[in-house]
């Protein structure tokens, strides 16, 4: 996992960005690539999830940005996966029984891959 790291840090180099904290990558993966948004209003926790997929050096990343919710309303706070390919697919069939249940499944098992998601 560290190698694909380095190639996105190689990446934002060759196009004139220095990474240095993952809120820059979130940007730059934000910039690559539309997402697809999948909203939990009934969710305790779990705001939105968007998932990207971005084209790199011939090879396709996914990507899961999660938005938790903070104590006020309306307001939450992004982490960023680095996830499998078929991660949207079964976030999106499980969420709306449970925001909470289809993160801890299908989201969470992939925090430590970029160190970008809290440590829970």
């Amino acid at each position: 996992m560290r190698k694909f790291i380095l190639v996105v840090l190689a990446v934002l180099f060759s196009v004139g960005i220095e990474a240095q904290s993952c809120e820059e990558m979130m940007d730059f993966v934000k910039s690559k690539s539309y997402g697809s948004t999948y909203s939990s209003y009934n969710s305790d926790a779990i705001s939105r999830v968007t998932f990207y997929s971005v084209y790199v050096d011939y090879k396709t990343y996914y990507f899961a940005i999660v938005c938790f919710k903070r104590k006020y309303a309306y307001q939450c706070s992004e982490y960023m996966y680095q996830v499998a390919s078929n991660t949207k697919m079964y976030y999106s069939r499980n969420y709306r029984e449970s925001a909470g249940k289809a993160f801890w499944k299908y989201i969470q098992p992939y925090n430590k891959n970029l160190g970008c998601a809290p440590d829970m």
